[in-house]
């Protein structure tokens, strides 16, 4: 019987980020990027670039001030 890889999720809430950078800054895996587009609020969000190499690790969630971030683990 094989291990299935956990896969995750992370979702960032645009509305509520401001762009300050400490998840991207944070996160080891590179799982996060600059949005091009801004936000309802003028801001340039950060937003999931590589999904695929999130680990589940949670610093992102953690560092965020706004609690923008959510990380699903399926």
């Amino acid at each position: 019987m094989s291990k299935k890889e956990k896969v995750f999720t992370v979702k960032v809430r645009r509305d509520f980020c401001k762009g300050c950078g400490l998840c991207i800054a944070s996160c080891k895996k590179e799982v996060l990027g600059v949005s091009a587009k801004m936000n309802q609020m003028g801001y340039n969000p950060a937003e999931p670039v590589n999904p695929g190499a999130c680990i589940g690790c949670m610093v992102c969630t953690q560092v965020c001030p706004d609690l923008a971030i959510e990380v699903y683990g399926g």
